[in-house]
């Protein structure tokens, strides 16, 4: 699924489309950066509430190609700014979280695989 087919689906706003074509598999929705660092999310959308530039230096460090903020929220320039350096599309939607993450499950788009959680310590999360 592309940037612009997941934002028809969630009735978004796409603020920045980096890499338009790319091919999204999966999704994975949270507010805590520390649960969505156990994650490998290559092909796969983050979808958050957090609108802030510690989801986008999350994003930075596990890959992520696109970020959903739900909830209404809006970007600032300096998010924006940050998100192209780092070739990070980002979507803004006025639905809640699990709406969101519930559309995008329904066309198609699967949760991030679990046995792809980083392990710490020998435990896989």
């Amino acid at each position: 699924m592309n940037l612009q087919r997941v934002n028809e689906i969630i009735n978004g706003a796409i603020q920045l489309g980096c890499n338009p074509q790319r091919e999204y598999a999966h999704a994975f929705a949270s507010d805590l950066m520390s649960d969505v660092l156990r994650y490998q999310m290559e092909n796969a959308v983050l979808i958050t509430g957090l609108c802030t530039v510690q989801a986008i230096r999350t994003a930075e460090i596990i890959n992520v190609p696109c970020i959903i903020f739900g909830r209404g929220k809006q970007v600032t320039p300096d998010m924006l700014a940050l998100a192209e350096e780092h070739q990070i599309s980002i979507i803004v939607s006025g639905s809640t979280i699990f709406e969101i993450a519930g559309k995008l499950y329904q066309n198609g788009l699967k949760p991030v695989p679990y046995e792809d959680a980083v392990s710490h310590r020998g435990r896989q999360f």
